[in-house]
């Protein structure tokens, strides 16, 4: 199995989630405080849409 893909899309994924905590701190630092007021199954709602849509943008590329 090749590696090379999947490091590739780890690294791009933490440049990504890297950029506003570097470029912004304080507005991330409010984001999270945000994040903190919501209940989980508001946060479990975001994190299943991510993951829907992380599938269809992974289905539709690849191939």
């Amino acid at each position: 199995m090749d590696l090379d893909p999947l490091l590739t899309t780890l690294g791009l994924v933490l440049i990504i989630e890297g950029l506003m905590p570097f470029l912004a701190p304080a507005r991330w630092r409010r984001m999270f405080s945000e994040l903190l007021r919501h209940d989980d199954g508001q946060i479990r709602f975001f994190g299943l849409i991510c993951i829907f849509f992380g599938l269809i943008l992974w289905l539709g590329f690849s191939g």
